[in-house]
């Protein structure tokens, strides 16, 4: 039978593909290729999985951001990303625990992106 076995890609539009595609890579640590993207590798601290969840029209989950997704990725040390990301002058909207889920804290790129950083609980 056929299905689907997991995402491929995430792919938005951006007003300067180039200076975004900086900012991912000297701010979040993506390794950006010539071809403008960034390929994650399978890492044994990936989260255990890739949550697809469409949200009511009116949720204000994505608050500050004006845009219609929000990017969540895992991290493996959510202080010490939080650390790093302090010291590029990033700022934390909000941090979060959530029972069974693991930690949370949310950002923005300079597209106006909210981005959530999560730390797995193991």
């Amino acid at each position: 039978m056929a299905r689907i076995t997991g995402v491929g890609g995430i792919f938005f539009k951006s007003p300067d593909k180039k200076a975004l595609s900086a900012w991912y890579s000297d701010v979040l640590g993506l390794k950006m290729e010539d071809w403008g993207g960034a390929m994650l590798m399978p890492d044994p601290l990936s989260p255990p999985m890739l949550v697809f969840s469409p949200f009511a029209q009116d949720t204000t989950h994505f608050a500050p951001s004006t845009r219609d997704f929000m990017i969540n990725f895992g991290v493996d040390d959510l202080d010490a990303y939080i650390a790093m990301l302090n010291g590029k002058g990033v700022q934390i909207l909000k941090r979060e625990e959530a029972a069974g889920q693991g930690r949370f804290a949310w950002i923005m790129d300079p597209d106006g992106n909210k981005i959530e950083l999560w730390e797995p609980e193991r």
